[in-house]
């Protein structure tokens, strides 16, 4: 009796590690097949890639594709339209941390907030568009904090304030 209940318990043991191992099996390729289609290259019928990249009030729409490394902004070319070399470094920042200078054609369009906030929406595009394009970029400019939409805003002005936070002048007699 006890030598049929060891054996039946070893059976059963054998027969739930086995389904253990499938459902295991079948847990992972589900996973990878998952990932395969999230990372997978997004890009159009003409080869292009597009994101769209915020910072502050500014939202840029932009549009990647291989090319000479020409960057247009509203139909202006890049030095035109951000004149100051900060702001055209942050946009090529992307670029520069991907070692994929001069490889890719953008083209976006920017509205909202100033050249700054702008600048920063078209880096945010840019880096997005580029992940899409090519989804093994994704870890470095992960890393270096290119995909995380920057969320701070201006606050807002409060009543009994002159500013958000400057309060009036007060004089004690």
């Amino acid at each position: 009796m006890d030598e049929q209940n060891k054996s039946s318990l070893e059976a059963l043991k054998q027969s739930i590690e086995n389904t253990a191992t499938e459902n295991a099996d079948t847990i992972s390729d589900a996973q990878k097949m998952a990932e395969d289609s999230i990372r997978a290259k997004k890009i159009d019928e003409h080869g292009r890639s597009y994101a769209t990249g915020k910072r502050k009030n500014a939202v840029a729409r932009v549009w990647i594709k291989s090319g000479t490394g020409k960057i247009i902004v509203n139909g202006k070319n890049i030095e035109t339209y951000f004149a100051r070399p900060v702001l055209r470094m942050i946009i090529n920042q992307p670029f520069s941390i991907t070692d994929r200078e001069s490889n890719f054609d953008v083209n976006c369009t920017v509205s909202g907030g100033g050249l700054s906030g702008q600048a920063g929406a078209v880096r945010h595009g840019i880096s997005k568009a580029l992940t899409l394009f090519d989804p093994t970029l994704r870890p470095v400019l992960k890393k270096e904090g290119c995909l995380t939409r920057d969320s701070r805003v201006v606050e807002r002005k409060k009543y009994g304030k002159a500013k958000a936070r400057r309060s009036y002048q007060f004089s004690k007699r």
